[in-house]
């Protein structure tokens, strides 16, 4: 199932990463996960229950994370 967020409120979330960049519903191998993935980091955010989990400890991938990848 695909993240359902506003269209406005993706709009103006950000990654919490120095870099601050954009976020985008799924991921590159699945565009329908329940994530949201930075365009300039590439970690990914779990949505749970409709719900943005958007900190760092949470986050899987990303630099240097080759466990989670």
């Amino acid at each position: 199932m695909a993240v359902q967020l506003d269209a406005q409120l993706l709009e103006i979330l950000a990654c919490p990463c120095e870099e601050h960049g954009a976020l985008v519903t799924g991921t590159p191998q699945d565009a329908d996960a329940d994530y949201l993935t930075c365009t300039v980091c590439a970690r990914r955010y779990p949505v749970r229950d409709g719900i943005p989990v958007l900190l760092l400890e949470e986050a899987e991938g990303g630099p240097g994370d080759t466990a989670k990848a």
